[in-house]
């Protein structure tokens, strides 16, 4: 009997140090639940559950920026109520700096609670209204410091009456709208579309995309279904394969708006809702979605060392946007082109137009292609009326130089290489094999090994200088040239954006060096009278009936004062670039020509 109570305490001793031991030592855990229990007041309510965590404080964040959106947007702005509890009570939850709060947990689970408010119409942040919710991850999902490698779960309880919630996340068995995600970084990569949608689903290699239809507007589901197909089958064809097992295309038809922002297996689209009653705007959309759905590789995957893993504390700065963008830009304009949705003469003209803008942009001289990327914090987002004279979209530079690049390939290896294979090779070696971002040299190293020559000349000038390319040396690779039909003008040029929305006209840009710049004229001044006569539309067209050299006396009001301002009128120097066949084109050209724009023919 002795023998037997010492075991028995000997076995009660085990399994209470056992329990302890498991408790002590339990790997922690994140869930989440996210509600909206009154969408018409713009608020999501979150409901965050901590487990195993063991310090004494444990300190929570709100990233400040989202992926994709190179500005910090300071999404803990919109966090009210927070409080945390550790089983039934209140503990203490002080915030440390703008993103960060501390709770003393003392080492117990917790529970915490906040709300986000959520009413800006943008893909790159969060909403939710009367009619359905829309979630960004960044600025809604808090996490733990030091813990963005921890998987969690996510339950979605959507407003009354709305059954569907379209999400890249997996979803977890047996638990409706509950998701798993396999660390923070995903998470806050996959938005989610709830309410009551429209959904339709095709499948592209053999993988299924989702199209999560929110908003009435002017598409016929089947050709839309149809030809987002096309789209999706040509762009697969530049890396061989689809690196997600499915996808999710958000989109979101309203008034006003547009654009899109791409996600780890996901895109969030925004369009106007008659967007798709015109050839040119459903063209328009097509190129949107190949522009997102080319990030499947270009960024999410292949991708700029510094971007990823992500800080979301503050800004992760990379030269590199003219390619992860720019050359983004340039596939979603092939992409469509060669899906059959535009013609030669139409993708020409369009690359026409993007060079013509481009050089005729004061910024264009001003700051190059890799400084414009490095400035997207503070320049993309941030427009004024001077950023004309000083900055130049790496998107619109950087798709410039893609099609620069791809030509020089081609012209390099006499067709037998592009750009496409270039960049399939460097996602094979950084993303399959290396498993990481690549270098601003490295991505040099991969274009030069298709070029067969040092491209450190064409980096230099083009990519980190601001020297202008000799764009005919290119395009003679595909029988083309530029031909600039303002060549030999003299007309006059005020330089100046007049902006008639108020019914007054009002100056909004002045043009570096132009004849309003060097008169004085300003950004605000409204113009009243010219030479005697009053103003009531467009300088521009005015202007046209003088000549180069002839002075205006503009009346202006500045602030409540009136002045007199003469504006000595200078000659055009912009361009116009028109594409044109070669007349003497060779059948090599026009051979080149063809397997750049429709290689399957």
């Amino acid at each position: 009997m002795i023998r037997t109570s010492f075991s028995w305490g000997v076995s009660l001793l085990l399994i209470f140090t056992l329990a302890f031991t498991s408790q002590a030592f339990a790997a922690p855990s994140i869930s989440y639940q996210v509600s909206m229990p009154e969408p018409h007041t713009h608020y999501f309510e979150v409901e965050m559950r901590l487990a195993g965590f063991k310090n004494k404080n444990l300190d929570v964040k709100m990233p400040t920026w989202a992926p994709g959106s190179y500005l910090i947007r300071e999404f803990s702005k919109n966090v009210e109520a927070f409080e945390a509890y550790a089983g039934g009570a209140k503990v203490p939850a002080t915030k440390i700096n703008k993103n960060t709060w501390r709770i003393a947990s003392g080492g117990k689970d917790l529970t915490v609670r906040y709300k986000v408010y959520a009413y800006e119409v943008s893909v790159r942040t969060s909403f939710v209204d009367a009619t359905h919710g829309y979630i960004n991850g960044t600025s809604v999902f808090m996490y733990p410091d030091g813990h963005k490698e921890l998987g969690s779960t996510v339950t979605i309880v959507p407003f009354k009456g709305w059954t569907k919630v379209s999400t890249g996340l997996s979803s977890v068995a047996g638990k409706e709208f509950t998701y798993a995600a396999p660390d923070y970084d995903v998470l806050a990569d996959s938005p989610f579309e709830i309410g009551n949608h429209e959904i339709f689903t095709f499948e592209t290699n053999g993988v299924p995309h989702e199209v999560a239809m929110y908003g009435d507007a002017n598409y016929d589901p089947k050709r839309l279904m149809a030809d987002m197909q096309k789209v999706t089958e040509e762009a697969v064809k530049v890396f061989g394969e689809i690196p997600v097992k499915r996808y999710l295309f958000i989109v979101q038809n309203l008034h006003n708006g547009g654009g899109g922002l791409e996600h780890l297996n996901s895109t969030t689209l925004q369009a106007t809702r008659t967007t798709y009653g015109t050839e040119r705007g459903y063209e328009g959309f097509l190129n949107l979605v190949a522009h997102e759905y080319h990030h499947l590789w270009n960024v999410k995957r292949l991708r700029p060392i510094a971007l990823g893993p992500f800080n979301y504390d503050a800004e992760n700065y990379t030269n590199m946007l003219w390619v992860s963008e720019g050359f983004t830009s340039y596939y979603a304009d092939l992409i469509v082109k060669r899906s059959g949705f535009t013609t030669d003469k139409e993708f020409l003209d369009d690359m026409a137009a993007g060079i013509t803008s481009a050089e005729n942009s004061p910024g264009n001289k001003a700051m190059s292609a890799a400084e414009s990327s490095f400035n997207a914090w503070i320049k993309q987002y941030r427009p004024d009326e001077n950023s004309y004279n000083t900055f130049l979209s790496y998107y619109s530079k950087g798709a410039i130089l893609g099609m620069l690049l791809d030509l020089e390939i081609r012209k390099a290896t006499n067709g037998a290489k592009s750009l496409d294979d270039a960049m399939d090779a460097l996602y094979d070696e950084y993303y399959k094999k290396k498993k990481r971002g690549y270098t601003d040299k490295e991505f040099q190293q991969g274009i030069e090994k298709f070029a067969g020559r040092s491209m450190d000349s064409f980096f230099q000038k083009y990519a980190y200088g601001v020297e202008t390319p000799d764009y005919n040396s290119y395009f003679a690779t595909v029988g083309v040239q530029l031909v600039n039909v303002n060549e030999g003008s003299n007309n006059p040029l005020l330089g100046a954006g007049i902006s008639l929305a108020s019914g007054k006209p009002m100056v909004t840009s002045v043009t570096r060096n132009g004849s309003a710049w060097q008169a004085g004229l300003n950004v605000h001044d409204e113009i009243i009278g010219m030479n005697g006569y009053r103003v009531t539309d467009d300088l521009n067209k005015s202007i046209l009936s003088y000549e180069v050299g002839d002075v205006l006396e503009l009346v202006v009001n500045r602030a409540g004062q009136l002045m007199i301002i003469p504006v000595k009128l200078l000659k055009d120097q912009t361009v116009k670039y028109q594409a044109q066949m070669l007349p003497n084109a060779t059948e090599a050209q026009k051979k080149q020509l063809r397997a750049w724009l429709d290689p399957k023919k």
